[in-house]
């Protein structure tokens, strides 16, 4: 592959053949990490986050209304935990809120503006979790 060449996956890449090549184009953004630009089968960054304390880690509950047609939505952000374990908290906390809800990249969404529940919740389960936003 020459300089600025695509390769076989379609990913376009700068420097040297040594492996010192960084991500610079793909036309999966989903395959590949925002912070280490490596697959995410082979991402080291879950791994690393993963084993922060939930104490000393902020959790931000906040409401988001943008592109919702004035819908509100609970949004949580900033739970260091793997994709299967913030799946089964999104489940956990749509059935104790009683509301719909998604996980949208590592982001919990609860419908409705549910923010002092979900604030107890998460403090119930050990996590530092504050008000995000008015």
């Amino acid at each position: 592959m020459k300089n600025g060449m695509k390769n076989k996956n379609n990913v376009r890449a700068r420097g040297n053949n040594q492996g010192s090549s960084r991500l610079v184009y793909s036309d999966d953004p989903v395959a590949y990490c925002k912070n280490c630009t490596e697959l995410k089968s082979n991402c080291k960054c879950v791994l690393t986050q993963h084993k922060s304390d939930p104490e000393t880690t902020v959790v931000r509950v906040g409401r988001q209304t943008k592109g919702r047609k004035g819908g509100g939505v609970s949004v949580i952000t900033g739970l260091p935990l793997s994709a299967q374990e913030l799946k089964q908290l999104a489940q956990q906390l749509k059935k104790k809120c009683g509301c719909g809800g998604t996980l949208k990249d590592g982001v919990i969404e609860i419908q409705g503006d549910q923010r002092d529940l979900l604030l107890e919740l998460l403090q119930e389960q050990g996590w530092n979790a504050k008000k995000a936003g008015g």
